[in-house]
């Protein structure tokens, strides 16, 4: 097809003394491997893809095994790092700011930085931190101020707390389930309803919830007789955008089209943690679905994006 001009928002960067530093705190219990990340290689990748711009973003398992201080301290380097990066090629690249969710003020204060000092596009933040889900009342502050900056949040699952499955690593598996956790979290606590400013992608086409909507809207209806109905938590659950990261496929497309409101797809790669042939096949079904209304593929590789960040619209 012709350069579909993309903006993706789903796309990491891998800073090296974060790779190097994260055997000594934890590791990664996902069983998946780091790559090594150049801006060289990395744009490669996207000017085959056809990816005007990529919106940088620290994958899991984050800066969760950095204690204390530490996280602070470390959620400063990545952010200053990617905003470098940012800095040096502002026609290719955003970013998504890493908060130390270990300390809430820390959080707060950090989120301050990243979008007042780094102008960072957005947040990113894990599906669960520590078995805690992103709707527990603990989290409540930093949603509040996210609502109150209207700010563009991107969740990224991380491993839920259980044990992987023998031989399957976290990603294939766990991740999809662990936003779809996340998701229905923040609509059973009522923070969706409550910060309504707040614009919140899901990754890789919202995990299950797409699918299983109705049926976890139903059962979220039962349990509060009387109160929010089912069609309620759909139109809440609609208010999600959700990216295409290895989730363009034939039989996830339709599914993911008939359930998100107009514009609330938008073009993810999950670049470099899926290998490039992964990457460019899932973009190839892309284009190649035949599924789409007119404007819907324009709209999921650019135009959506235009109209949900602000710097974007400005530039």
């Amino acid at each position: 097809m012709a350069n579909p001009d993309r903006i993706d928002v789903h796309h990491h960067v891998v800073p090296p003394f974060w790779r190097e530093d994260l055997d000594a705190h934890g590791g990664d219990p996902s069983g998946w491997k780091h790559p090594v990340w150049s801006v060289d290689a990395d744009r490669a990748l996207m000017d085959r893809l056809g990816i005007r711009l990529a919106m940088l973003s620290l994958t899991a398992p984050g800066i969760v095994g950095w204690q204390g201080k530490a996280q602070a301290e470390i959620a400063r380097r990545v952010n200053e790092f990617t905003a470098g990066v940012v800095a040096q090629h502002p026609d290719r690249y955003g970013n998504f700011i890493t908060p130390p969710m270990n300390d809430i003020d820390a959080a707060l204060a950090e989120i301050a930085f990243g979008l007042d000092h780094l102008h960072a596009d957005g947040v990113v933040l894990l599906s669960n931190y520590g078995g805690s889900y992103l709707g527990d009342t603990h989290f409540a502050p930093v949603w509040d101020e996210l609502d109150r900056r209207e700010a563009v949040v991107l969740i990224h699952p991380t491993m839920p707390p259980m044990p992987l499955m023998p031989g399957i690593p976290g990603p294939m598996l766990d991740y999809p389930f662990d936003t779809t956790r996340a998701a229905v979290s923040l609509l059973a606590s009522g923070t969706l309803g409550r910060c309504r400013r707040v614009k919140i992608i899901l990754s890789h086409a919202g995990g299950f919830l797409p699918y299983g909507a109705f049926r976890f809207s139903g059962s979220l209806a039962n349990l509060e007789p009387g109160q929010r109905t089912s069609d309620d938590f759909i139109a809440e659950m609609q208010r999600f955008w959700f990216d295409t990261a290895l989730s363009s496929s034939v039989s996830a497309l339709p599914s993911l089209m008939q359930f998100a409101a107009p514009g609330h797809v938008l073009f993810g790669s999950d670049t470099p943690y899926a290998r490039d042939a992964r990457v460019i096949g899932f973009t190839e079904s892309l284009d190649a679905w035949d599924g789409f209304a007119d404007g819907q593929r324009d709209a999921i590789n650019r135009g959506s994006a235009f109209a949900l960040f602000p710097r974007l619209r400005r530039a």
